[in-house]
C-alpha cells in the first residue's frame, strides 16, 4: 500500500546536501479518500507513521504538514498528543502566552508591528524543549512568517568568519539579564511578568524555581525583579546529529529585548561579564537572515521544529493572524 504522506516541494524551501529544508508533507493523492484530509485521519496517520516522521525530522530539522483539515485549537492539540512527546511546562521563558486548550498556547503575543529575532526556544535557561509545534489557525493578513534556520550552518559560518569570537563564546558562554514586571506586559515581546514566568504569586516559590534553573533574582522596589541567568553555554553539541549548533538567544536578546524595563545591549554579555562586540552581533543577524527560510503561513499548517537543530523568528504582520504553539521535552 502507498504511503499516506507524500513529500512535496514548495518554492521557499532550501536544499542542503540534497536534503530539503524544511521537509513538507501532504496527503498522498494515490491513497486519498474523502476522509484523508480530516484531522482525525491526520492524527491516526501520525501514530502509524511516527518512525518515518521522526527519521525525517532528524534528517531535515523541521517538517511542515500542509493540506490537512486541522482547523481548531482542539484539532491541533490532538495532533500534538498523537506524537506522544512529553509536554514541557513553560517556566522561565520570556514571551507572554496564554493557554488555549490542553497543551496548546498562543505563540508570542507581542504587537504585530514588532519582529521577534532568531532564537532557540528557551536557550537562556537549562531546561528547554527538544521539539516545538506551531499551528496556523488564522492566516496572516500579510507578513507574519516564522522564518527558520539550521543552527549548525550559522555556527559554521560564524566560526569561519569570527574564530576568536566563537572561541570566547565556547569558553565563557553567555549571561542573560532581564527585568520583569509583576504582571504581564502585552506591549512588549519579552513582557512576561515574574508571576507567570515562574507560575506562582509567591516570591519565595519564584526564588525556589529560579534557583532550580540556576537563575539569580534581584527584587526591585516596584514589585518587579531582575533575573540573571548564566553563564550558560552558547554553543551546544547535538549528539543525535553529531555536530555543534549555535544554541543561544544572543541576537534575540541584543537586538530585541527592549521595553520600558530593559536595554537590549545590557541584556546579554559574555559569561565573564565582558560586553559583546556590536558589529559581530549584527553581522550574525545578517547571516541568520541570509540562511533562513520564511514560508508564508496557510490556514491549517502544522510546523514541527527540532529545537536542537533549528532557530526560529517571527516577522511583523498585518492582522489578523493567530499562530498557536506547543512545547515538548
Amino acid at each position: 500500500m502507498a504511503d499516506p504522506f507524500i513529500e512535496i516541494q514548495i518554492p521557499q524551501q532550501r536544499n542542503y546536501n540534497s536534503i530539503s529544508f524544511p521537509s513538507v508533507l501532504s496527503p498522498n493523492p494515490a491513497t486519498m479518500t474523502t476522509d484523508s484530509y480530516s484531522a482525525s485521519f491526520f492524527t491516526q496517520t501520525i501514530r502509524t507513521q511516527k518512525p518515518f516522521v521522526d527519521s525525517l525530522l532528524l534528517k531535515a530539522g523541521a517538517v511542515l504538514f500542509r493540506g490537512f483539515d486541522v482547523t481548531r485549537a482542539k484539532d491541533f492539540n490532538d495532533v500534538v498528543e498523537a506524537f506522544g512527546y512529553e509536554e514541557l511546562p513553560y517556566v522561565g521563558g520570556a514571551a507572554p502566552r496564554t493557554n488555549v486548550v490542553g497543551r496548546v498556547f498562543t505563540a508570542n503575543e507581542s504587537p504585530p508591528d514588532q519582529k521577534i529575532p532568531f532564537h532557540h526556544e528557551m536557550a537562556q535557561v537549562p531546561e528547554f524543549p527538544s521539539k516545538l509545534f506551531f499551528f496556523c489557525e488564522v492566516e496572516p493578513g500579510s507578513g507574519g512568517e516564522t522564518p527558520i534556520v539550521l543552527s549548525h550552518i550559522v555556527y559554521e559560518r560564524m566560526k569561519k568568519k569570527y574564530p576568536e569570537f566563537v572561541e570566547q563564546l565556547e569558553q565563557h558562554g553567555l549571561i542573560y539579564t532581564r527585568v520583569l514586571g509583576e504582571q504581564d506586559d502585552p506591549s512588549s515581546p519579552i513582557g512576561r511578568g515574574w508571576k507567570s514566568t515562574f507560575l506562582t504569586e509567591d516570591k519565595s516559590v519564584a526564588e525556589e524555581r529560579a534557583a532550580k534553573l540556576g537563575m539569580k533574582l534581584d527584587w526591585t522596589e516596584d514589585g518587579g525583579v531582575k533575573t540573571i541567568m548564566g553563564p550558560i553555554p552558547a554553543i551546544k553539541y547535538d549528539k543525535s546529529r553529531q555536530r555543534k549548533t549555535w544554541f543561544n538567544s544572543m541576537v534575540a536578546a541584543y537586538t530585541g529585548w527592549k521595553d520600558a524595563r530593559n536595554d537590549p545591549v545590557k541584556a546579554v554579555t559574555f559569561g565573564n561579564g565582558k560586553p559583546l562586540p556590536a558589529d559581530i552581533v549584527h553581522d550574525c543577524l545578517k547571516i541568520l537572515e541570509e540562511e533562513c527560510v520564511a514560508i508564508p503561513w496557510q490556514k491549517g499548517d502544522v510546523l514541527l521544529i527540532d529545537n536542537w537543530a533549528v532557530l526560529h523568528a517571527r516577522r511583523s504582520f498585518n492582522p489578523p493572524r493567530r499562530i498557536l504553539a506547543s512545547l515538548c521535552k
